[in-house]
């Protein structure tokens, strides 16, 4: 057996065992050992999340300084970039667009329990809008120290900075080459970190399972079992839209690219993190006969603008949340409302449960009440599951597309492992 099928295999199993554990413990143990193990089990998940974030920046900025650097020049990396940014705000409206449909379809929040709502966890999230006006929005992209941004992996404030380290490499040709070969061997003495800190994984995803199953128990399907199901319904609806196009681009190679990435999106459902597998998802897409300057160039901006799985469960959440409160919400409301979230969601990645305090900041400017996210926090964690399995399709798929519109996909013959 192949190592990658090894350590997919690993990773369900790990899956299977943290629900069966969980299960047990959040019906056979008290409140408070609930809570302590539950703390203690996700210290696996930490240690799994921290060894990857430890990686992050100086992948980040290694590749993507290298990939703009062999692009060659100002024109190059413009037509590159243009056609990634065609794709990531086609792909974010669709997704918006998408999420504001299914909602006003089946209007999940007619049927979310006011009694159920998480109080204490909203009023975390309410505390954090107050970050979102324009001048904190400016300062969260752009940097005032690449040192601080590489210390938070603040991933849109990194691709900032080392876009202009990149272009400015590139400008001085001959005498830059040997920062280049520097730093395309840095960049590969990570990716061989990848394949030792993957080994983690199965643990990082037992641990967070574990820990969830036995604080939230599986009876919170019961109650939110028809938000989900409708949530699902449109993430289905989405995957068949980027699979389609996908399709239209790579035609009979589609399969071997799911293929491929069927290890990073296992770690990213099963953790929550799409950070935990840029890495991973850098790898494979090299292997799978992507360029290795046109992934390291794209894949950073995508991590940034091109969250897919996110964007439309922000329309989602947000219109639902307005219709448990018996809120209307006319069409051109709406449309302003996904305008403002095609805004306030870029660069936002590395903010914990990103999606969730935007969606409370949007909440507040259209006037719904943003405690209102207490009524989706106890599904949330499962919502995030299947959103962040998606947005690193999407920038799977971005990667691929914009490769080949490059040409600079290899045929599968000429690939190596």
């Amino acid at each position: 057996m192949k190592k990658s099928n090894r350590l997919t295999l690993y990773i369900i199993l790990a899956m299977i065992a943290g629900i069966l554990l969980g299960y047990l413990i959040h019906t056979q143990s008290g409140p408070e050992f609930i809570r302590s193990f539950s703390v203690n089990i996700k210290l696996l998940t930490t240690i799994f999340l921290r060894l990857v974030q430890m990686i992050i920046a100086p992948l980040v900025f290694s590749t993507l300084v290298v990939g703009i650097a062999k692009l060659g020049d100002l024109k190059t990396v413009g037509r590159v970039g243009g056609k990634a940014m065609l794709w990531f705000i086609t792909a974010s409206l669709t997704s918006l667009l998408l999420g504001m449909l299914l909602v006003n379809l089946f209007k999940p929040g007619a049927g979310i329990d006011l009694s159920n709502a998480d109080i204490s966890g909203a009023k975390d999230l309410v505390g954090k809008t107050q970050e979102f006006n324009i001048q904190k929005f400016i300062e969260h992209v752009f940097p005032k120290s690449v040192i601080e941004a590489m210390a938070n992996n603040e991933i849109l404030q990194l691709v900032i900075f080392s876009i202009f380290f990149g272009i400015a490499t590139a400008a001085l040709g001959e005498k830059a080459k040997v920062v280049v070969k520097a730093l395309d061997a840095v960049a590969h003495v990570i990716l061989l970190m990848v394949n030792y800190v993957m080994n983690f994984a199965p643990l990082g995803v037992f641990g967070a399972i574990a820990a969830v199953i036995a604080t939230k128990g599986l009876e919170v399907f019961v109650f939110y079992g028809k938000y989900l199901l409708f949530f699902l319904i449109g993430i289905l609806c989405l995957w068949a839209v980027l699979l389609f196009v996908g399709f239209l681009v790579l035609g009979k190679r589609l399969p071997e690219l799911l293929k491929r990435i069927f290890p990073p999106l296992i770690i990213a459902f099963s953790t929550t993190s799409s950070e935990a597998v840029f890495p991973k998802l850098t790898d494979e897409l090299e292997k799978f006969g992507c360029k290795d300057k046109i992934v390291a160039f794209i894949l950073p901006l995508g991590y940034s603008f091109n969250l897919d799985g996110s964007m439309m469960y922000m329309t989602f959440a947000s219109i639902a949340i307005a219709q448990a409160y018996g809120i209307h919400l006319d069409i051109g409301t709406q449309l302003t409302m996904l305008l403002v979230l095609m805004l306030t969601s870029k660069g936002i990645a590395g903010v914990p449960r990103a999606s969730l305090v935007v969606v409370t900041a949007t909440c507040a400017m259209f006037n719904i009440p943003p405690e209102g996210i207490a009524l989706i926090l106890p599904i949330d964690h499962f919502c995030d599951m299947f959103r962040t399995a998606t947005n690193v399709l999407g920038n799977a798929l971005a990667t691929s597309v914009v490769s080949k519109w490059e040409h600079s996909l290899e045929p599968a013959a000429a690939i190596t492992e």
